[in-house]
């Protein structure tokens, strides 16, 4: 599957000092914490990964019929946002 990056993602990722090869080994080692099906134009997700020692979340949509994962967002998970297992959101 062909990776696509939003400008947007290509920004925070420059921000927040994530690189490329810790978004291909994130993607490998993660698992969805949250699904976004309604999304448009295509279905999305949240995902957790691990590149090395640093825990990342992704958002990403993917494309079936091109066969493309749009990436479209990556940040170091909040610890006052989420919880120690970085699963799951803190209520406000």
């Amino acid at each position: 599957m062909k990776l696509i990056y939003r400008q947007h993602a290509i920004k925070r990722m420059h921000e927040r000092r994530i690189t490329e090869a810790e978004i291909h080994q994130a993607l490998e080692t993660g698992q969805v914490i949250e699904s976004y099906p309604n999304d448009t134009p295509y279905p999305s997700a949240l995902l957790l990964g691990m590149a090395g020692t640093k825990a990342v979340h992704i958002v990403y949509a993917d494309n079936s019929e091109g066969s493309e994962r749009i990436i479209i967002t990556v940040y170091e998970p909040e610890p006052t946002i989420w919880h120690e297992d970085l699963k799951t959101r803190r209520q406000p």
